[in-house]
């Protein structure tokens, strides 16, 4: 084996709960040395362990990249990251998953995002269901949900039941802005309070044209210069007034900044200004 076709990875998977041995798993392979490329590589069989150091799953294949790099003589093209893939149901389960379900008694619902209202809406459809009394909201994360007595036993019965029940998850009000890709996403629950913005460009441009001077025909007098002729013009765009009412929409926000012609840009300097005039009823997030 050339040795410069070899290279040092880091394999790793993520292993879902109630997983049985033989299920198949998705596996990321990533560069850990100096290897330029992953192009058309195969993983050899290689033991995936647990924090505990146990063998949890075997995975081996070839690899998808998602893209491809060419190069000869210096010139190289690459499409896409060539130093990581995937390899897709490469991973086979060995051991089960340390993972039961309770026969009865109390069953402890968590929330992936935390939210008081969310909770509260989530007990009360379960309520709606089952019975009064059933589910109550512990803290802006958690649900007790007591087994009720036909259930004890058969908890996969009532996980079923109480899956499809439907819930309105309380949304927060958030803009999120990244301002290295000048991206602005603002979430339908944001408000405004009454405010007015101004918005207007001022752009100053520089030109230098460089002339020839030359003298007057058969003149034995005077040389042949070059001239610079330099020109600064200064346009100030024509600056808007908007005016935005109390508790305005998200549809209202962007259709006033619509109206000033506003780039991504100007809008994360408007949604940062409204925030520190105190007119953004949101969360600002900057990525």
């Amino acid at each position: 084996m050339r040795v410069e076709n070899i290279a040092a990875v880091l394999v790793t998977a993520e292993l879902p709960s109630f997983a049985r041995p033989g299920a198949r798993l998705d596996v990321t392979v990533s560069s850990v040395g100096d290897a330029r490329s992953l192009q058309g590589g195969t993983l050899t069989a290689t033991a995936l362990r647990g924090v505990d150091g146990r063998v949890v799953a075997l995975a081996q294949g070839p690899l998808s990249l998602g893209g491809f790099g060419v190069g000869r003589a210096g010139n190289a093209v690459a499409v896409n990251h060539l130093t990581a893939g995937r390899v897709p149901g490469g991973g086979i389960v060995q051991v089960p998953a340390q993972a039961t379900m309770p026969s009865g008694g109390q069953i402890l619902l968590a929330l992936r995002e935390p939210d008081f209202v969310t909770a509260r809406r989530l007990a009360e459809s379960i309520n709606a269901d089952l019975g009064s009394g059933v589910a109550h909201p512990v803290d802006p994360a958690t649900v007790a949900l007591d087994v009720p007595a036909e259930y004890q036993g058969a908890v996969p019965d009532l996980m079923a039941r109480i899956e499809p029940l439907p819930v309105e998850v309380d949304a927060p009000a958030r803009v999120v802005i990244n301002e290295r890709t000048g991206t602005v996403v603002v979430g339908a629950n944001v408000r405004i309070r009454a405010a007015a913005v101004a918005h207007g460009n001022l752009s100053v441009r520089i030109s230098t044209r460089y002339d020839v001077s030359q003298p007057a025909p058969f003149s034995h007098r005077g040389d042949t210069v070059v001239v610079p002729d330099q020109r600064l013009e200064v346009d100030e765009g024509d600056m808007q007034l908007v005016a935005l009412d109390e508790g305005a929409t998200l549809q209202d926000v962007v259709r006033a900044l619509n109206a000033l012609g506003a780039t991504p840009r100007d809008v994360i300097a408007i949604m940062q200004a409204l925030k520190v005039a105190g007119a953004l009823r949101a969360e600002l997030v900057i990525l």
